[in-house]
This record gives C-alpha cells, structure tokens and sequence, in this order.
C-alpha cells in the first residue's frame, strides 16, 4: 500500500541552489574574489573529519545506508490521505458484511507493505489489545529507522563546524611558527611590513576553513536532518491512520464511524469533503454528522 507519491522535490533543490548562490552574492557585493574561498585542505579538515568522526560515533553499516537516506531528501512528500482512508474504509465494508475472514482472499491482490500485514495479523489475531501491540511494536521499529537516519545528519552538523574550527587552529599554529622562525641577519631577513602582510594573507586562509565547517553544518547537514525529521512525522501519521483503521476494523466498527475517526488525523488544509456534507453539517459537530448520516442510512 503506497500512500506517499514518489516524485522530485524541487523546493529541496531550490534552497540548496538559493542559499549557495546568496553566498556567491554576498562575496561579490564585498569585493571579494570566488577563488579566496576554494581551498582543498580546508574541504579535506572539515568533510574528512566529519566522517571520521561519524564513523567513530556510528557503526559502518549506518554509512552504508546515506545513499538510500539522500534519496529520500529530494523526494517530495505528497501523502494520500484520502487514498489511505478509502481504502480502508473499503476494507471494512466487506469484513462487517461477509466477515473478518474474507479479507483474506484480498491478500495476494495487495501490496506489500505495512497495511498489508496490518491486515493479515486482524484476521489471525482475535484479541484486539494484541493486535494493537504487534502492530504498535512495528511502529517503533520503523520509527527508530528513521531516527537513526536523522542523527547520521545531525551528529555531521555538530562535527562540522569543530571540524572547521580545529582546521584554523591547525593553520595560525602553522603560520605562527613560521613566521617566528623565519629570523637571519637583517640584510636577508623580509620587511616587517611584508612579514606581516603574509601573516595576515595566511591567517585568511586558515579561517577558509571554519567557513566551511559553518557551511556544511547549517547549509547541507541541519537541513537534511530537518527534512528527514519532518519525512518521517509524516509518514508515522500515515501509519498511525493505517493502525487506528485495522484496529477498528477488528472491532467491526461501523465505515461511516471509521472514516469520521480517521479524518481526525488529516490536517483540516487537506481535508476534502463534499459541499452538501460542508452545507448540512455546517452548525454540527463531527460526531452529530456522523449520527445524523447513520439514522439516514437506517
């Protein structure tokens, strides 16, 4: 059951694109110069040491899985809520009318997925406070998932700049050195004035790279963690939907009751309803609708 479309997520793309052309701006309205900012051993400090130390931090086959987290990034999140419901909703029609177990000729017809096996443990489990626990237990299981994708991200952000600040360090001690061992007698020794315009050139240098660690922390890492994060609230409320339905679909609640129930989770800028149910119900409650529909069916 596959209830979130799969398509690009420009906006993603778009704040990435926005953010480093802003930078490029910004540098170019200062006076600067591109090429002041491109320096390989500062990218190799920051992005190096940030995995290093993620790889420390975080089992090898977590890494293995950042190709499969990044796609995830740039997908768009189109949930289907009113797709899950009806689907739902048709599911229980048929068990109230021919009975839990005729759901199970439907099985080899739906997709594999959580819904699916939603349903297979309804009609082999009768006791509903177990059903609720299996499936519960798989929704920790899948949120812990996701977690674990989100903090591969988040632990980056937080090595990024002190990686970056670690890599300036490193140069003004450099810079330092050399510039305090760089004595002889007076007629070979450099200008003051030169000796110090080199020192300052170098110091520019060695902040290139808490730049980059600043960069990476909160223009690539803080917000693909955010994305994540927000990815996978969705997706539970999808599957927190799915849970609510086969539960009441073990109870043999009534559909019109079921849906009702399950619109509660939608957002209300996603809700649709048909306008004579928006112009009848106008002055009622949800759960008054509800029951003057079922008194009209009856």
């Amino acid at each position: 059951m596959e209830n979130i479309k799969k398509s690009t997520d420009f906006g993603t793309l778009l704040g990435l694109a926005a953010g480093i052309s802003i930078i490029f701006i910004g540098i170019n309205q200062s006076g600067g110069s591109l090429y002041w900012f491109f320096n390989l051993n500062s990218i190799l400090i920051v992005v190096g040491g940030t995995f290093a130390a993620t790889m420390v931090n975080l089992p090898l086959k977590a890494l293995k899985t950042l190709p499969k987290i990044l796609s995830n990034v740039f997908r768009a999140d189109d949930a289907d809520y009113d797709s899950i419901i009806e689907e739902i909703v048709i599911k229980a029609q048929k068990a109230k009318k021919d009975g839990l177990l005729s759901l199970e000729a439907d099985l080899p017809k739906m997709r594999e997925g959580f819904f699916k096996n939603g349903i297979e443990l309804a009609i082999n489990e009768r006791e509903s406070s177990r059903l609720r626990t299996f499936l519960n237990l798989e929704l920790n299981n899948i949120s812990s998932r996701h977690i674990a994708g989100q903090e591969l991200f988040l632990y980056m952000a937080s090595y990024a700049p002190a990686f970056g600040m670690l890599g300036t360090v490193l140069g003004l001690i450099v810079m330092m050195n050399n510039f305090s061992s760089g004595g002889g007698n007076a007629s070979e020794s450099l200008d003051v004035a030169e000796r110090f315009a080199e020192l300052l050139a170098g110091m520019g240098l060695a902040l290139i790279t808490t730049f980059y660690g600043v960069f990476f922390a909160n223009m690539i890492f803080l917000p693909i963690g955010g994305k994540l994060k927000r990815l996978s609230e969705n997706e539970m409320m999808l599957k927190s939907i799915v849970v609510e339905g086969i539960i009441s679909i073990h109870a043999r609640e009534h559909p019109i009751l079921i849906k009702e129930k399950l619109m509660t989770f939608v957002p209300h800028f996603v809700r649709s309803y048909p306008e004579e149910n928006q112009t009848n119900d106008k002055s009622k409650s949800s759960l008054s609708a509800v029951k003057g529909r079922l008194e009209e069916k009856h």
